[in-house]
């Protein structure tokens, strides 16, 4: 990251030979080689499991993630231990393992918004954030994210001011981060669990806001193939 406090676009990189995607596991395999024949026998459909596949990336994984983020909001003990050790705080909600062994939480100011990417490949912290999305492990997104993040992230729905400071954090192999995103006005009365049902993958990701009601849907950044996703203004 810049040292320069003139420099208001930062980015962190990490690239010491920690970028490089796992190998599939023995298990993995067998399931790919599965749904390949129940495919190709019309057994199964394959819009049936881009189905499965699109609520684990969006809903059933990110509720780990938001009850992280839920909790931080709540209590400021919890929040201090996540930022001095996200690791440990995040098991102490039960969540960790593969590709989440490591775990470093940047949070949003007013001043600073953080937004993560992995540039060489599409690490991901897979407890807390569920599967990586499409858009996610796009070149476009993964290249332009760093050149240009005020652009990227407007594209997407997010509009920073110029006096906000963006800072990218590039996960590898070592590292994955994840966005602890700013609460929103006008849920001092909400409880925990509502708390959570706000927060969303793409503002753990650093490309939302959260707010306290869902927004439009909003397109993916240029060059991406991903359909529309759900944005919050």
């Amino acid at each position: 990251m810049s040292d320069d406090p003139h420099d208001r676009d930062a980015h962190t990189h990490d690239h010491g030979g920690g970028h490089h995607p796992a190998p599939l596991s023995p298990v993995e395999m067998r399931a790919r080689a599965l749904e390949e024949l129940l495919t190709a026998a019309g057994i199964v459909d394959p819009t049936f499991i881009d189905g499965v596949v699109n609520a684990y990336e969006r809903d059933i994984g990110p509720m780990n993630g938001a009850r992280v983020v839920a909790r931080a909001w709540v209590d400021p003990a919890y929040r201090g231990r996540l930022l001095t050790d996200a690791t440990k705080a995040i098991a102490e909600l039960g969540f960790g393992g593969p590709e989440g062994e490591h775990m470093v939480v940047v949070e949003n100011t007013p001043d600073v918004h953080n937004v993560v990417v992995c540039t060489l490949c599409s690490c991901y912290p897979w407890p807390v954030l569920g599967l990586p999305p499409n858009w996610y492990k796009s070149p476009a997104y993964r290249a332009r994210v760093v050149r240009e993040p005020r652009a990227v992230l407007a594209e997407m729905g997010l509009v920073l001011a110029e006096s906000v400071e963006v800072r990218v954090w590039d996960s590898s192999a070592e590292i994955r981060y994840l966005v602890l995103p700013e609460r929103p006005p006008g849920t001092e009365t909400l409880a925990e669990e509502e708390l959570a049902a706000l927060v969303t993958r793409d503002a753990m990701i650093g490309t939302a806001h959260v707010a306290a009601r869902h927004g439009p849907i909003s397109p993916p950044p240029s060059g991406s193939t991903s359909p529309p996703r759900q944005q919050t203004p």
